[in-house]
Order: structure tokens, then sequence, then C-alpha cells
């Protein structure tokens, strides 16, 4: 198990990628930009600045869009490292609401879903399980939806579905070239609008814990074995453990919240009945991960009750080792201390058989108490 542990949340933006011979971050921002239109993903477009890939946008569509969100025409645009300039020039060009622009340059949030005007504000978080430190890593993700546009800004090193994110171009490439093929045999879902989109990325974040789950219950299941064989170092490695099922469970409980407001919110906002149902199926989900994460914390709570019952029941019998042998040297203690007295009338230290009998008792004496204390099983 690691040594150290590092904050699971530290901001992939402000640092470099660990790794080997991994490059840093470069300084100029990157975008990634996808047309869907009637329902069929297009190619990848790269733009290098906020105002380009909304051209990008614009040349795509012009002519006039229908204004239902069920069109099957929208832009996706991937920010996979994003700079402050970079999130200024989105929040100037779509003239963001202060409080939702605050949001954004804020990384370390809950996941949660707000609508500001005509903006919708989505906060994600997707989950990986680094086994050899048994500890489960959060990734955040920020959604903006505005019209038929909808931007995902991710907040550290991966994309949504738990994939490293790639320093070189070529392997990008061949990450959206992959999620294309996906995307086209799922046509009648994007003809939803980009509103499925959403629901798409956020059942793809829940998905995501479903491999947490299987590490921390095989990290369990050694945690087991382990406190069976008496390892002393069990009781920490169960509480370190029980430390990341419950940091799954707060962050898979915000989850389950942001479905209920998405739910909720179906009517207000004329969600499609087909929309409505997918989000069911995605609560479906969280509703399996929240019962088994708290299966797994009940699990571990019980292993540690019968980890400290282990360690009082192997403390109890190293007292009774103790106290066996304490007894078994207090005898010839005794004698020894009685005949060594001194007083001038005592017999048996003038009778020729005194010494030899003094030792006989001892060691008599010691073998009668380590025969009782051994059929008591103390020994």
């Amino acid at each position: 198990m690691a040594q150290m542990r590092r904050h699971k949340s530290e901001p992939f933006s402000r640092r470099k990628r660990a790794g080997n011979g991994t490059a840093a971050v470069p300084e100029t921002p990157m975008l990634l930009t996808r047309q869907i239109v009637d329902s069929e993903p297009l190619g990848l477009s790269v733009a290098h600045s906020f105002a380009e890939a909304l051209a990008h946008h614009s040349s795509e569509h012009s002519e006039p869009v229908p204004e239902s969100p069920a069109s099957g025409s929208f832009t996706q645009i991937v920010i996979p490292n994003s700079t402050p300039e970079l999130l200024a020039e989105v929040a100037s060009t779509w003239d963001l609401h202060p409080v939702l622009v605050e949001d954004l340059f804020h990384a370390n949030q809950r996941p949660k879903v707000e609508r500001y005007d005509d903006v919708l504000f989505v906060v994600l978080k997707s989950a990986v399980y680094i086994d050899s430190a048994e500890e489960v890593e959060f990734k955040e993700f920020h959604l903006l939806m505005k019209g038929d546009v909808l931007v995902i800004v991710c907040q550290d090193d991966r994309f949504i579905d738990g994939t490293p994110i790639p320093d070189r171009r070529e392997d990008m490439d061949a990450y959206f070239t992959n999620e294309k093929r996906l995307w086209s045999s799922d046509r009648e879902l994007l003809a939803l609008g980009p509103e499925a989109l959403v629901y798409r990325l956020l059942d793809t974040a829940v998905d995501t814990y479903f491999p947490v789950l299987d590490g921390l219950q095989d990290d369990k299941d050694g945690i087991e074995r382990q406190v069976f064989s008496g390892d002393t170092a069990a009781a920490e490695r169960i509480y370190l453990l029980s430390q990341e099922v419950i940091d799954v469970l707060h962050t898979t409980t915000h989850l389950n919240r942001l479905t209920q407001r998405l739910g909720n919110g179906a009517t207000k906002y004329a969600i499609p009945g087909e929309l409505q149902a997918y989000l069911d199926d995605v609560t479906d989900h969280l509703t399996r991960v929240l019962a088994e994460s708290a299966e797994l914390r009940e699990a571990l709570s019980q292993i540690l009750n019968v980890n400290s019952t282990l360690v009082a029941q192997r403390q109890n019998e190293d007292m009774k080792k103790i106290s066996g042998w304490a007894a078994i040297l207090f005898a010839p203690t005794l004698i020894g201390a009685i005949y060594g007295m001194n007083f001038d009338v005592m017999p048996e230290l003038h009778w020729t058989f005194g010494y030899p009998m003094a030792l006989g008792l001892m060691l008599g004496l010691g073998i009668i108490l380590y025969t009782v204390f051994k059929k008591k099983k103390w020994m």
C-alpha cells in the first residue's frame, strides 16, 4: 500500500502529467469540436480558442437549424486542458452569470446541475480505482449547454470514461474516432439533441463506478484473509479502505440528487419521454452503485469488529501464557525466599537432604503447575 496519499481531486490543469516520459500540459489551449448533423457524428476539428470553435459550429450550421432540442443537429466542444484565459473567453463570449463563472473557475465541486438563464451547467465526477495505492481518484467535468452547443471541460487528466488524456495528437484522434464509431451505432439517442448527450455522459460517468466497486471488493477480500492470518497491520488498511468507500458513497449520493433534479425538470423544460426513460436507466445504475457501496461499507465495519475481537483474543492468549509462566516461576521463588530468611531455628538448614529437597520441591511444583496450565491450554 502506498505510503503517501495525495489529494484525490487535485486539479490536473495546474500540474504536470505523471508517467514515464510524459510531457507537461501544453501552454496553447486545444479545443476539440465535433458536429452532429442529422444524428450523424462528423469528423473532429481542432481549434485554439473558443471563438474559433464556435466559428466551426457556425460554418456547419449556415442554414437555419430547427429550434427543437430533438433536431439531431448540435455541436460538441471538448476542452481537454483548460486554462484560466480560455475559461474567461468562454464566460465572456456567452455572457455567463457571475455565479456560474465562479463555479467554472473552481474545481473540487460536488456533482450538481444548475440553470442560469439559457445555460445549463452540470458538474459530473467519474471515478478510477488505483489498485496499487488502494485509492479512488475522482475526475471532475464541467458541462455547459447553450442552445445546440455543448461544452465539456475536463478538469483532470482523463476523459469522462476514465481514458487518460493523451499527449499526442494521433492518440487523441484515435480516441475520438472510436467514440464516433460508438455514437454512430446510437443515432436514435443523438436524434434527441444535445440533452441526450448530457444524459449519455452522465451514464458514462456512473458506469465508471462499477470497476471501482470491483477493485474495492477485491481489496476487501484481501483484507479478510489478512485479518485471519493474524497480520497486525490490517486495522489501518481497513480504515483507509473504508474512507475510500465513504468517498464513493458521498459522490454517488450527489450524483443521485443530480438525476433527481433532472427528472424533476423534465416536465418544466419539455424533455422528451425517451430521454426520461434514459434518465430512469441511469438512476437505476446509480441505485445499484449506492447499494453496493453501502454493503461494502457495512462489510468493512464488520471486518473491523472481527479484527478487534481477534486482537483481543490474541492478547488474552498472551496474557494466559504470561500468567502461567509467572506462576511457575513464583513457586521456586517462594521456596527460595522462605529458606533464604536465615533464622537460627530452621531444621531443614542443618539437614543433610535439605538442599536436594528444596531443589526437588522447586522443580516438582514447576512441573505440576506446567502440567495443569498445559491441560487448561494456557501454555
